[in-house]
């Protein structure tokens, strides 16, 4: 069919950036069946992404993600990250043309990761609206953008609490990103955020993949900053549905074995993070202890790591895949608890499937997002110290799987899906919000 709008979506190709984006480009896709959505992105990235999926309106087309040519990349997370935005926007500018040739369409409007500020002036250059997508939590967002405050307000008492910042009474000093800390030596990622912060008010529209609900008070303040303040999820709860992976590793028929609801232990710390060797050997003596039936995704490498005779004395009621179809598992009615590093989108497939959390935070926004786990939302706790050890696991475990306390906690999970369920229905906020981003998307045509 011949399309009549050309959107370029600039991605963002580490952790786990890339992957709601590419969601809601889906859910804009489906609902505009005439506009071509060319989603630029790394080639390791895309081919995790798209794999053998076709969509009838999107294109994935590879930018060079800043390996030397010839060279195969063996640093670390961090490094890659910093070879990406070295390489940009130059490596962007390139596919945009080329997406543009192959299509015979002029591209009308840039849908970005919030990271890559530089596609502010590409879009001003080119007299396009600029769309910037926030793939955290609008908690994180803020702290970003009252960093000037929190610098003033000094880091003499790390405990603080940051009462100045509208929604974030409860949190402290110590549970901020560290990259809102520019130090004299800042990461290439520290340099981004800032200067992120800096371009987001010339955006035409923040989006995020969350629900105006769970935080009405930062809402109202964020609504105030920028042109469109927009929450359009949670995008799992949405319209058209996820596409389902394979269970490659038979969890789910390892869930259904389990005989009570509610009653296994889901373990797992994203793409990125393996904890280190002390405390993985602490929640294995925590799980052993403990004994409730446990699923723990956890890589090959580090399975080498765990107490000798871990597996065979835990075989019978565990369970350690290099793997976890995570939204299904969440969604099984078996998984009582999940032990997480605490990243947004694993928050938002806990609260949409209503099971509370122990957080192990590592990185990032992942601090911020455990303290408003425990404190502001009290759908799940922290744990002890910030690191496992046994005995403080074994508590937070028990807590949670078998007191009162955790039923309370596992209420107001319940209660915030329902929130997040309202704000994804046909008068919700979040769908209201999403026709407005598709009259953005659509006025374009004409800017």
């Amino acid at each position: 069919m011949g399309f009549q709008l050309h959107i370029g979506v600039l991605a963002f190709p580490f952790g786990t950036h890339a992957p709601p984006l590419l969601a809601l480009v889906r859910r804009l896709a489906a609902s505009s069946p005439g506009t071509l959505f060319s989603f630029l992105n790394s080639a390791e990235s895309n081919a995790a992404l798209f794999n053998e999926r076709t969509y009838d309106n999107i294109r994935a087309f590879d930018v060079w993600d800043g390996t030397p040519e010839g060279q195969i990349f063996t640093g670390t997370h961090f490094e890659a990250v910093g070879l990406f935005l070295k390489a940009s926007p130059g490596n962007f500018d390139k596919v945009i043309e080329e997406a543009e040739h192959k299509t015979g369409l002029k591209i009308c409007c840039l849908i970005t990761d919030a990271f890559l500020w530089f596609a502010c002036d590409m879009a001003e250059k080119r007299g396009l609206p600029w769309v910037p997508f926030w793939t955290a939590a609008s908690c994180s967002l803020s702290s970003h953008l009252y960093t000037d405050q929190i610098v003033k307000a000094g880091t003499a008492n790390q405990e603080q609490n940051l009462s100045f910042i509208p929604g974030l009474e409860m949190a402290t000093l110590t549970d901020l990103p560290p990259e809102v800390f520019l130090d004299n030596s800042p990461s290439p990622l520290a340099i981004t955020i800032n200067k992120m912060v800096e371009k987001l008010p010339k955006s035409t529209a923040v989006v995020l993949n969350s629900f105006e609900e769970i935080d009405p008070i930062i809402t109202e303040d964020l609504k105030t900053k920028f042109k469109n303040f927009l929450n359009v999820g949670p995008s799992i709860l949405a319209p058209p549905p996820q596409a389902t992976p394979h269970d490659e590793t038979g969890c789910l028929s390892w869930l259904e074995d389990q005989t009570s609801p509610k009653s296994v232990v889901y373990i797992s710390f994203g793409t990125v993070i393996t904890p280190p060797e002390n405390e993985l050997a602490a929640l294995a003596d925590a799980l052993e202890i403990c004994r409730f039936p446990f699923l723990w995704s956890l890589k090959d490498y580090a399975v080498k790591s765990l107490p000798d005779g871990f597996l065979d004395r835990t075989k019978g009621f565990g369970k350690i895949v290099a793997w976890a179809p995570q939204q299904q598992v969440l969604a099984h009615r078996n998984v009582g608890v999940f032990v997480t590093h605490c990243g947004w989108n694993s928050i938002l497939e806990s609260i949409s499937s209503c099971v509370p959390l122990i957080c192990r935070p590592f990185f990032g926004d992942q601090k911020l997002n455990s303290r408003m786990v425990q404190d502001s939302w009290k759908i799940g706790v922290r744990v002890e110290g910030g690191v496992f050890t046994k005995n403080e696991t074994v508590e937070s475990l028990k807590k949670l799987m078998a007191t009162e306390a955790g039923m309370k906690i596992r209420e107001n999970v319940s209660l915030l899906r329902e929130k997040a369920t309202a704000a994804v229905k046909p008068e919700g906020s979040s769908t209201q919000n999403f026709k407005k981003l598709l009259e953005i998307i659509g006025a374009a045509e004409s800017s």
